[in-house]
């Protein structure tokens, strides 16, 4: 990595001593640190494969300036510059990424006030959509869009239309088997069911309905579960695609804070404790109903093991380094503005866990 993108406030911050496993790879990158630069220069720098997951959000198009000038992402007039741009920073992302990882990508949406913009005046821009058919055909599947659902959304005094609420998160991957952890984020049950006779499908007698397109599910649901006098899983129900998580307020000088909430959850379920240091294989959740399973290889290399890396170029006031740390996770930062580039160290560095120096021990 060249000297130029690391800042020296960002490399006093947040570079620290801890102890690590042996054998890392060479083409191990800089970790646990904010680069300051443009996403797109730093990425290109990165080794190939060496993040399990990315969870950033990108400035929206003409939404707020950063004071980073004109390579600033979110700059451009015209919708289809500011989806091209983003499509080349994905495709770099596509690049640093194991083949099992994931990003969760946080991306609203803006209203046009002209055609110059790319849609008539008052239309939404469909940014996001525009941004998701053109990674689709570059080999992403969107697996999920999440509803980040605000209770206490900015007012606003629009009178014709209803005041947006809610953005969305995207969960995306690159190959149909990939890594992912839904009990580690499972949610506790709100109800309770008393135990009953086995009926399954009996609306339509153990057959699939003749409505059933190609593409249905199943019908049955959680019968059998309930049946037996539970109300789903036994470590609690899949947290589902609409999450509540209140905006976060943040006294620095970055205005768009990610909260804590709305990153713990991709990290956990998206980025795995332990890798394979030399497969880059993730460690994987014994599946049990009776408690939550312990972590073991899911190859056969017996080699060291490594944390699991998350990365945002993006970065910010910091947010997902903050939330790495508390769970354990390694992680980079990329960022444009020096200012937050000081603004995440701090924060993270006020955030991170006292590490204990053996040297110093009695």
């Amino acid at each position: 990595m060249t000297n130029n993108i690391i800042t020296p406030p960002a490399w006093r911050y947040c570079r620290v001593r801890r102890p690590r496993p042996a054998h890392l790879p060479e083409s191990t990158p800089p970790l646990r640190t904010v680069l300051h630069g443009d996403a797109m220069t730093v990425l290109r720098q990165l080794p190939t494969a060496s993040f399990d997951c990315v969870v950033t959000s990108p400035p929206y198009h003409l939404l707020r300036r950063y004071g980073a000038g004109e390579k600033e992402i979110g700059t451009e007039t015209h919708v289809d510059d500011y989806v091209q741009r983003l499509i080349t920073v994905c495709d770099e992302l596509a690049r640093v990424l194991t083949p099992t990882g994931s990003l969760f990508l946080n991306l609203g949406d803006s209203f046009s006030r002209g055609p110059r913009y790319g849609a008539p005046a008052k239309s939404l821009l469909l940014a996001p959509e525009r941004l998701l058919l053109a990674l689709a055909e570059r080999g992403w599947s969107v697996r999920n869009k999440v509803v980040w659902a605000k209770p206490n959304p900015m007012p606003n005094s629009i009178g014709d239309r209803f005041s947006t609420t809610w953005e969305p998160v995207y969960f995306l991957v690159r190959s149909e088997r990939y890594y992912f952890d839904l009990d580690i984020v499972r949610v506790p049950h709100k109800t309770t069911r008393q135990p009953g006779p086995v009926m399954v499908n009996t609306k339509y007698g153990g057959r699939r309905p003749a409505w059933a397109g190609p593409l249905a599910g199943a019908n049955d649901g959680l019968e059998r579960t309930r049946a037996d006098g539970r109300p789903g899983h036994p470590l609690g129900k899949n947290p589902g695609d609409v999450w509540t998580i209140p905006t976060a307020g943040y006294r620095g000088a970055h205005f768009a804070v990610f909260p804590e909430n709305l990153v713990r959850r991709p990290i956990l379920a998206g980025c795995p404790e332990r890798i394979c240091s030399r497969c880059t294989g993730p460690w994987v959740r014994e599946r049990r109903r009776d408690r939550l399973g312990t972590i073991a290889p899911s190859c056969e290399c017996r080699a060291d093991w490594r944390s699991g890396r998350v990365l945002d170029p993006f970065m910010g006031a910091g947010t997902v380094g903050v939330t790495a740390e508390h769970l354990g996770r390694d992680w980079l930062g990329i960022e444009l503005n020096p200012d937050f580039v000081e603004i995440a160290a701090q924060r993270i560095a006020k955030a991170r866990r006292p590490i204990k120096d053996e040297s110093q021990a009695a």
